[in-house]
């Protein structure tokens, strides 16, 4: 252990993950000329180059690879051993960072604050909106936790919470409302108001629509749940919503719910957090406070 400088060991890591010096100065709070004398350090003690220069900016090389793979597995035992042991949510002033859409939040929010303030007066959630590139925020440490529907990319662990279908909310006065049901066809030939999720996309209804070579026709867009259902009154719009989100924000005689078509099918619900998290006393607390708050619901 003499050996090796462990002041190189989070440059290191940070320059694997961002791949670029500025980016990884940026994250440890270092100048750019002291991040790029700590890659010539780290060049020569390894003795390989670290980081090439490629068609897209900056690759690593086969062995930062599998370094990188190993500091993934190590770095959260490293961190357990000095972070100590306990969390004592009585007396923590946590600031817990969490992500996800305005349904997860709202399926969370409520019951989750009254759990976490009851138990940890002192402590802070900050919930902040989804959009494209949250999975990399989790990666880089800027979120704690991601309440979402899916599967996340690696290396994110995941926990499975619930799993909810869906309905479609539309006015009383829509032709179709009297339904027991939809058909994929009736659905199809309806004016849709879309939840853009990622991408313009409502995540998992238009990739089963997709799958199945029928898109829907997507006559307005909307960043949040809530505007989704917001849209339907008084139109011959129909938002596709998970079912216990549609049903509360259904207004009795001017909107109601119908179950969408089979094929569209249910989703499963996830928390999702980044490795080095694993033994973090206060975050495993706030996994298991989400668990039970979920399991009281």
């Amino acid at each position: 252990m003499e050996s090796v400088d462990l002041n190189l060991l989070a440059p290191l890591h940070a320059l694997l993950e961002e791949r670029h010096v500025s980016r990884a100065a940026e994250r440890l709070h270092m100048s750019q000329p002291s991040m790029s004398r700590a890659l010539q350090r780290l060049r020569a003690t390894l003795g390989d180059e670290l980081l090439v220069r490629g068609p897209g900016g900056y690759q690593l090389t086969p062995r930062a690879e599998r370094i990188q793979a190993e500091l993934q597995q190590a770095l959260p035992r490293l961190e357990h051993v000095f972070s100590g042991e306990a969390f004592d949510p009585a007396t923590a002033a946590r600031a817990f960072r969490l992500a996800g859409t305005d349904y997860t939040v709202s399926v969370l929010s409520g019951a989750l604050l009254g759990r976490v303030f009851e138990q940890s007066p002192g402590s802070t959630v900050l919930f902040s909106r989804w959009h494209h590139a949250v999975f990399a925020d989790a990666e880089h440490g800027l979120v704690d936790l991601l309440v979402h529907g899916g599967t996340p990319p690696p290396p994110l662990r995941t926990r499975t919470l619930f799993e909810e279908g869906y309905s479609c909310l539309m006015s009383a006065h829509h032709p179709l409302a009297r339904r027991p049901a939809l058909s994929l066809q009736d659905y199809l030939d309806c004016a849709h108001v879309v939840v853009d999720v990622t991408d313009g996309r409502q995540g998992h209804v238009d990739q089963r629509l997709s799958s199945l070579g029928v898109p829907r026709r997507a006559s307005v867009t909307v960043p949040y749940h809530a505007a989704a259902a917001a849209a339907v009154p008084g139109t011959s719009l129909v938002a596709t919503l998970p079912t216990n989100f549609a049903v509360h924000h259904s207004l009795p005689g001017t909107t109601t719910v119908v179950p969408a078509p089979e094929e569209i099918g249910s989703l499963r619900y996830a928390m999702s957090w980044h490795p080095r998290l694993d033994g973090d006393a206060a975050h495993q607390w706030l996994r298991d406070t989400i668990v039970a708050t979920l399991g009281a619901g």
